[in-house]
């Protein structure tokens, strides 16, 4: 599969206009590198949106859920670097989910990437899983401009930390839809037709959020490990 592990962390979130170049900065030399150096974090990726909201889309892959709750990270977070402080009061609007990876098919990570955010309906999860899993996201690697394409669905309740405290609390997700490859059209095109809100309300989503993104930034593990 294309992405790294069996589950992932998904942030979305926007920075006061006048911290987004320290952000950027913060993000790029320690925070990425910090997290990498956590057990069980393989893949950190910065993405900014392109049409949609909010600005900032950041996944870290990891190889297990458990890895998300495990001492070594929940040490970083309770115990923020004065940067990292300083910058946690920069942030706006924070969304944070714990999810495993349901279904991930193709290869690689395009520079651009389609994020859907999505609940299924009541009684509709299991046939909504199946239309994604059997019939829809394992043909989309195949087309043109398109790479890869993934199911992530919420796993796990963050805990409350000190970094959280700081930013305020966050929202949730449940479900989440990342589809990536090297063209925003074709991409822009599967949003308004095959993944588009009507496709997905017909088989059973909703509260349906979408947006597109430029990959900014990406890091494994391999890059800061010694």
């Amino acid at each position: 599969m294309a992405l790294l592990g069996q589950a992932a962390m998904l942030l979305l979130f926007d920075i006061v206009p006048d911290a987004i170049s320290e952000h950027d900065e913060w993000h790029t030399h320690e925070h990425l590198p910090e997290r990498l150096s956590i057990p069980g974090f393989v893949r950190g990726t910065r993405w900014v949106a392109s049409n949609g909201q909010p600005r900032y889309f950041v996944m870290y892959e990891v190889l297990h859920l458990a890895t998300l709750t495990s001492g070594a990270y929940l040490e970083r977070l309770n115990n923020p670097s004065p940067w990292t402080s300083r910058m946690m009061s920069s942030y706006r609007g924070m969304t944070r989910g714990f999810c495993s990876v349901a279904g991930s098919f193709g290869f690689g990570m395009g520079h651009a990437g389609l994020l859907i955010r999505l609940s299924p309906a009541d009684e509709m999860a299991s046939s909504l899983r199946k239309w994604l899993l059997q019939d829809m996201l394992p043909r989309l690697p195949a087309r043109p401009g398109i790479g890869s394409a993934h199911l992530l669905e919420g796993a796990a309740t963050p805990p409350m930390s000190s970094e959280q405290r700081i930013r305020g609390a966050d929202a949730g997700i449940d479900w989440a839809l990342l589809v990536t490859g090297y063209s925003e059209d074709a991409l822009a095109n599967l949003m308004r037709a095959d993944l588009g809100n009507a496709a997905l309300e017909k088989h059973g989503a909703t509260g349906i959020l979408g947006a597109m993104y430029r990959m900014e930034y990406s890091i494994v593990d391999r890059e800061v490990e010694g």
